[in-house]
């Protein structure tokens, strides 16, 4: 069984966190993970850095510049986590745009992550139908899971033909106003997290966008089975060494 699939089978609400590898710097990355896992994180999403990063907000832009300007590519990524396997056990999802993935080369990318012990990918513009039509079976040679993000405008069709994909989780944006928030979700997102419960998917979803505390991150996970943190935790290595990234993650939790 894939370790995302035994970590959603656990009866908790899991906090996963996203970071951009190379950043603060370019080996901070393995350090990170291996901090990340003993501070309790549930799932780790690293973020491959790309240089048009259409879907991230500006604190996650800023972030994958910089880690571009270190010298961070898809190979040395690869590179630093090849031994990652021997340190930390918890899931691991690289997340980022397909561009580099296809310059790669497909297969050669997922063959790559499945030797280093990857376990999913979260790629937000690959549209669903494009990878069922000519990339799902190679994700499922190499035991991939491909994680694919619904919102609140997303169509009840969709949705349904989403999970019948999907075998982990399904990425729940929030469309929270401004990502990394601290304000709370209004009654718009809560009812779009209650409607999505509602729809009793065969996937958990995993709340992302505009979770930054322990209070946002208890209202995400009110009706999804766990939450992403991004911005805030990317905020937060940009003004603390990693040794303080057990302070930021018990903040979170407690």
């Amino acid at each position: 069984m894939n370790r995302i699939q035994s970590k959603l089978q656990e009866d908790k609400k899991l906090l996963s966190i996203y970071f951009s590898a190379g950043y603060p710097n370019l080996n901070d990355t393995v350090s990170i993970i291996q901090n990340l896992e003993k501070s309790g994180v549930d799932m780790i999403e690293i973020g491959l850095p790309f240089s048009d990063p259409l879907a991230d907000g500006p604190t996650i832009q800023a972030s994958s510049t910089q880690a571009l300007e270190n010298g961070m590519t898809t190979q040395i990524l690869f590179d630093q986590l090849k031994d990652i396997r021997n340190s930390v056990s918890i899931p691991l999802i690289i997340m980022g745009y397909f561009n580099p993935m296809l310059q790669y080369g497909v297969e050669d990318f997922c063959k790559q992550c499945q030797e280093i012990g990857i376990d999913g990918l979260i790629i937000p513009d690959l549209p669903v139908d494009v990878f069922n039509e000519q990339y799902k079976t190679i994700f499922d040679k190499y035991g991939l899971i491909n994680v694919f993000l619904i919102t609140p405008q997303t169509s009840v069709e969709r949705i349904q033909f989403i999970d019948s994909l999907s075998n982990g989780f399904i990425y729940m944006v929030s469309s929270a106003s401004v990502t990394g928030s601290s304000s709370g979700f209004g009654d718009e997102q809560t009812s779009y997290f209650k409607r999505i419960a509602n729809m009793k998917l065969k996937n958990p979803q995993i709340v992302g966008f505009g979770i930054s505390d322990h209070k946002t991150f208890k209202q995400a996970t009110q009706y999804a089975k766990g939450a992403i943190i991004g911005s805030a935790f990317i905020k937060y290595l940009s003004k603390h060494n990693l040794d303080a990234i057990e302070d930021f993650i018990l903040n979170i939790k407690n």
